[in-house]
């Protein structure tokens, strides 16, 4: 999970990956009420300040997952870490507004434009005359023109990663001064904004030696706020000084320490003193809210929760008993445990005084979770077989999980390439239509997949699409998902055996933060795990069912959204008629109805089942069953939950799903890239430039020299002809409307493909010091490092949440989430349904 200043632009280029940091510069104006794209989901939770409120001085000490092992962002092993030291120490000629909207960047940048379109495209940088390297040269030509031979692709001794954009350019020469750069294409670029972000010296990118080596470990010549000062591996921080060369609003921090923290370790470093500002997780979160309301209580509140939280007074009068019994070992064991457990309570309670020190500031990134469907082999290489799943899935739902139990804006995610914000961005789902059980039956029944159906019997578990069911590796356990067992409460719910590697937990696996054979974190997001209360009434169906009374009830099943009125969930259906379908695109301006790509629907007459499947669906003697894999580590439980929920979706049309747990670190190289999966969970980052950016993503396969299937990143292996020439169209069309328009209608034809169904926004959440200003969840804008810093005493910034998690953040796009905390059930728990209806009561009385 990052939010750095360079990125995208720079690990999208890598060999499988795109980052979740994008580009940012600080908010600019506004755009027009007519331009829906105009409105991010949720805005930035930074406590902004103005320069003349934030002191001079002091240091701030910022987690990240682990020290870069390079600092060329355009190297294959480059990280997030990567890209924020970069953003603050190199020069960037764009970088993105709260908007997700790329924006010159004056520091640098005195203007840029196209002058010429015929012949041949020529765009004219004019450079600010201040822009000066740390040695004391002047940014120029001689710089631009090295970083395009570098990476243009020609030379093969430079070990670049995917450099798109640069392999267009013909020629950069000198303008009419010193400080003119003139880049002539030899073929028209509409993404050229994209360019010289980050922009490195000539000294780094002049030789192969240079380039692959020189600036792995240390950079010599920088040219932004901040300079850095030290790399110590052994301690694991880098340091950066404030530039004295730096001709900009100087940095208000003397210092900024970039320090790697594992993330299962950060609660106690903020509890220790060793950090100022770190991302989390919702567990993390909920620590921070209530040693927020302890300080709120008075100095002497005791600590809530923590070790002693499920110690009711029956559990502390049996282990008085035990304790104090004539049973001298078991008297001696539960003594040892009192102990731990008073160590342990002591620790958190101390660990939970010093977190009263911090504020939790939320957004949501600039990336989204997606449901992948492997299309190269079995049931899913049918278009029909794909489009069935996503029209079972009730979207709605599924955000509502993850987001409202932490105060977020709930809104499913309407494009492949774009989130709101982004100028690209218009909500194409309607070209496969919304949920809707019957249609979703219908287009199986086309496909031929038989309720009630002859099964042959095997003498091993059946294959499934790209998936080694018959195998069982130490990091690895497959389970009955909802519908592939008798009881569908055991969907997922195996303890795990993997478990190795990092993982966020909101809910999502974010292919932005590692590479294949990476040995690093992953990130694991997730919303809270079913409740009591739910598994109960899951049960009590599954009981129906075993006893004959539940079969016919097609709807009605459960919390899910109610995701069964033929559609009628949260007005996201009614047969096939998607109610909140706002800003549909194929060609950028008109709307369609959903399902209004050829296909998305079954052929007329084809019968539907009149109720829900009553015995598994089969075609040609073999069961229609789907492995579901999710990776298995300790951050992501949740995400489990997720997958339980889409199990238990695709089982009211007849989908049987096996959940398939792996390890964390074997999650990405051996089963998404390696296709090794039917259905999986991950993420990916939006782009603002996603001519560029996301057409390895979604393009064709192609097969390559040696025989195999070059998918580039796209790793559901689910692409079409059409889509690969609008995104020719796209990234040559020069006027920047109708690039968007072409983008648009890639997006439309890439949900009728139903590859891969956007669930929703990650959550992103950061923990910050008291008055740290400026700083904090920065959704689509990176840090402005030169204006992060301290308030001054007695200065006064914006209210802080004080870090509860259920407030602090606008919900939707007008500061109100849904009905203003009426679905209560959404999450499956009452309770936090009213307390987040009183915090929307006391907003309102604000």
């Amino acid at each position: 999970m990052s939010h750095d200043g360079v990125g995208p632009r720079a690990v999208m280029r890598s060999v499988a990956f795109l980052t979740a940091g994008v580009l940012a510069v600080p908010a600019l104006a506004g755009c027009s009420e007519q331009d829906e794209a105009a409105r991010p989901t949720a805005g930035q939770d930074i406590a902004p300040a103005g320069r003349d409120l934030v002191a001079d001085g002091g240091k701030v000490r910022w987690a990240v997952d682990a020290l870069p092992e390079t600092l060329n962002t355009f190297q294959a092993d480059a990280d997030a870490a990567t890209s924020r030291v970069a953003g603050a120490v190199l020069p960037s000629m764009y970088r993105l507004d709260a908007n997700g909207r790329p924006q010159r960047n004056p520091d640098y940048l005195e203007s840029a434009k196209v002058v010429d379109r015929e012949p041949k495209q020529v765009v004219l940088y004019k450079l600010n005359q201040q822009a000066v390297w740390s040695n004391g040269r002047e940014i120029g030509a001689a710089d631009f023109a090295a970083q395009w031979r570098a990476l243009s692709g020609k030379d093969t001794a430079y070990w670049t990663a995917r450099n798109a954009g640069y392999e267009r350019i013909e020629k950069i020469e000198r303008g009419a001064g010193d400080l003119e750069v003139r880049v002539t294409f030899s073929r028209p670029y509409a993404d050229w904004k994209s360019l010289f972000s980050p922009l490195y010296p000539k000294e780094v990118m002049g030789t192969p030696d240079s380039f692959n080596d020189g600036a792995r470990r240390k950079l010599k010549v920088t040219a932004g706020p901040f300079a850095i000062a030290s790399v110590d591996r052994k301690a694991g921080d880098i340091t950066l000084k404030r530039n004295p060369r730096w001709w900009g609003s100087p940095a208000k921090l003397s210092q900024l320490v970039l320090r790697a923290v594992p993330r299962e370790k950060r609660v106690a470093a903020l509890a220790g003193g060793r950090l100022d500002l770190a991302e989390i997780d919702a567990a993390e979160a909920q620590r921070i809210a209530l040693a927020a309301r302890e300080r709120k209580a008075g100095r002497g509140a005791p600590a809530a929760g923590g070790p002693a939280a499920d110690l009711t007074s029956g559990k502390a009068l049996r282990s008085w008993a035990v304790a104090n019994g004539s049973d001298e070992d078991d008297a001696d064991e539960e003594l040892t445990a009192r102990a731990k457990r008073r160590k342990a309570v002591a620790k958190y309670a101390e660990e939970q005084a010093s977190l009263r020190g911090f504020v939790v500031r939320k957004s949501l990134e600039p990336s989204f979770t997606q449901l992948a469907l492997n299309g190269s082999e079995g049931p899913l290489a049918d278009e029909r077989v794909r489009r069935a799943v996503a029209r079972a899935l009730d979207r709605d739902a599924l955000a509502k999980a993850v987001l409202r139990p932490l105060g977020l804006p709930a809104e499913p995610v309407g494009s492949h390439l774009a989130l709101a914000g982004q100028h690209a961005y218009a909500d194409g789902s309607g070209a496969l239509g919304g949920q809707d059980t019957r249609e979703a039956q219908a287009l199986l029944s086309d496909a031929g997949w038989v309720a009630g159906g002859a099964v042959k019997e095997e003498k091993k578990p059946k294959e499934a699409a790209g998936a080694k069911a018959s195998e069982k590796s130490d990091d690895s356990e497959d389970t009955k998902g909802a519908g592939g067992s008798e009881n569908s409460e055991g969907t997922g719910k195996g303890k795990s055996k993997g478990g190795g590697g990092s993982s966020d937990e909101d809910g999502t696996y974010d292919l932005g933060d590692d590479k294949p054979g990476d040995n690093g974190s992953s990130a694991v997001l997730a919303p809270a795990p079913l409740t009591e209360r739910e598994r109960a009434e899951l049960r009590a169906r599954t009981a129906e069912r075993s006893s004959g009374e539940g079969a016919g009830k097609d709807g009605k099943t459960g919390k899910d959204g109610k995701d069964g009125k033929d559609g009628k969930d949260g007005k996201d259906g009614k047969d096939g008629k998607d109610g909140a379908s706002k800003n549909l695109a194929q060609d950028g301006k008109q709307q369609l109805k959903p399902g209004g790509a050829a296909g998305a629907y079954a052929p007329a007459g084809t019968a539907a089942p009149g109720r829900a499947a009553a015995g598994p669906l089969a075609k040609d003697g073999r069961p229609l069953t789907l492995r579901f894999v999710l990776p298995s580590g300790p951050g992501s439980e949740s995400l489990r939950t997720v997958g339980e929920r889409i199990a238990r979706m695709l089982e009211r049309i007849g989908i049987r799903t096996e959940i398939s747990k792996v390890a964390d670190e074997s999650y990405f190289k051996d089963h998404i890239a390696s296709g090794q999966y039917d259905l999986a969970l991950y993420s990916w980052p939006a782009s603002a430039f996603p001519a560029t950016d996301a057409r390895p993503i979604y393009s064709k396969p192609v097969p390559a020299a040696d025989g195999s299937l070059n998918v580039e990143q796209n790793y559901t292996r689910v692409g079409t002809d059409q889509v690969d020439q609008l995104f020719d169209q796209a990234v040559a069309e020069l006027d920047a409307d109708a690039s968007r328009a072409l983008v648009r209608k890639a997006d439309a034809r890439i949900w009728a493909a139903a590859g891969s169904i956007p669930l929703y926004q990650r959550p992103q959440l950061a923990a910050v010091r008291d008055g740290l200003a400026n700083a904090g969840a920065f959704g689509f804008q990176t840090p402005v490092y030169e204006d992060m810093g301290f308030l001054k005493k007695g200065a006064h910034g914006p209210q802080p949440s004080h870090g509860n998690p259920s407030t602090g953040a606008k919900s939707g796009k007008d500061g109100k989430d849904g009905k203003d905390g009426k679905d209560e059930k959404a999450d499956g728990s009452e309770k936090e349904g009213r307390t987040e209806k009183k915090d929307e009561t006391e907003k309102k009385g604000e």
